[in-house]
């Protein structure tokens, strides 16, 4: 062996871990706020999963191990709100990410720039109106009173006799719930496509007119496999997150129509503070059990995107 690959050989001894830190101490020091805030704000409370394994009323503990567990799985209440989260969720996603790429396309092959930026304004605002706002509006707007904007056109138009009640009606709540947040979210959901539209290569259209491709043949063979990575990407990333659903549900859902708006968000709520006397520990344990499925999709989310990506999302 010769004398450059025995050096070559011999392992580097690193610092003692002490002195590292002694010696980086200042960044250490910068760094012990954040630490601080991420370990009070997200793992302190997850102490309190303790209180799944007892009953927690009027301020009385006591151990009851897996009992809210079996409880829960055996109630048809919360497995009805767990399918509606899920139905709710993944064809919110769904619509969602569609119409935001249909919008995308649109608005990328207009040629007027005033027109394009008025409607990209104009799609993009209702995103900043709180859902509290949202729902007082199409609450107004689709009252069965002589105040229904669509009631009223309805009966105007000779197409109804008898005003609706959409929003107490179960056969028309998720449609509507879907439209509305199609209203408010689409606009700002067509973002991230713009931006990706915006990274095709001119080149690619100019040699596709030299062929005498169309504008739809175009937008087939260029512009759609270019967002195809893409919305593959958005979906798999909102993926782990359909069961956080919550705000939107509470401001719009009401006591007739439980059966398909109640998801696990306000079925905890209802559970905690609609209920004479709350049993803190079942809630936490539905909670529990949220928070796991939730890791579950997480997990095939990043796998999903090793696969599709060649990276993971975490």
């Amino acid at each position: 062996m010769s004398k450059d690959n025995k050096s070559a050989a011999v392992p580097v001894r690193k610092k003692p871990l002490k002195l590292r830190i002694w010696n980086n101490r200042g960044f250490y020091l910068m760094f012990l706020p954040v630490f601080l805030f991420v370990l009070i704000i997200y793992y302190w409370p997850m102490l309190g999963i303790r209180y799944s394994f007892y009953s927690y009323k009027l301020g009385n503990m006591t151990w009851v191990g897996l009992k809210h567990f079996q409880d829960m799985f055996g109630q048809k209440e919360f497995w009805l709100a767990f399918k509606n989260t899920l139905v709710i969720s993944i064809v919110k996603l769904l619509l969602n990410t569609f119409v935001a790429v249909i919008i995308s396309i649109f608005l990328n092959e207009m040629a007027n720039m005033f027109c394009k930026k008025f409607i990209q304004t104009i799609i993009y605002l209702p995103h900043f109106m709180s859902y509290a706002v949202v729902a007082a509006i199409f609450t107004l707007f689709l009252s069965p009173s002589s105040t229904g904007f669509i009631n009223e056109t309805l009966k105007s138009w000779g197409m109804i006799e008898k005003s609706i009640d959409f929003l107490h009606n179960k056969a028309m709540w998720q449609p509507i719930f879907q439209i509305i947040n199609l209203w408010k979210e689409t606009g700002w959901g067509t973002v991230i496509f713009f931006a990706t539209l915006a990274g095709i290569s001119p080149d690619q259209y100019e040699a596709a007119d030299i062929d005498g491709a169309t504008r739809l043949q175009k937008i087939w063979y260029i512009t759609l496999p270019s967002l195809a990575n893409t919305i593959i990407i958005v979906l798999i990333l909102n993926l782990a997150k359909v069961l956080n659903i919550f705000e939107p549900v509470f401001v719009l859902y009401n006591t007739r129509v439980l059966e398909v708006s109640d998801v696990i968000s306000t079925y905890v709520y209802r559970k905690t503070f609609l209920t004479a006397i709350p049993d803190y520990g079942y809630t936490t344990a539905v909670g529990l059990f949220k928070s796991i499925v939730g890791c579950i999709l997480m997990l095939l989310s990043n796998e999903a995107s090793k696969r599709v990506r060649g990276r993971g999302i975490i």
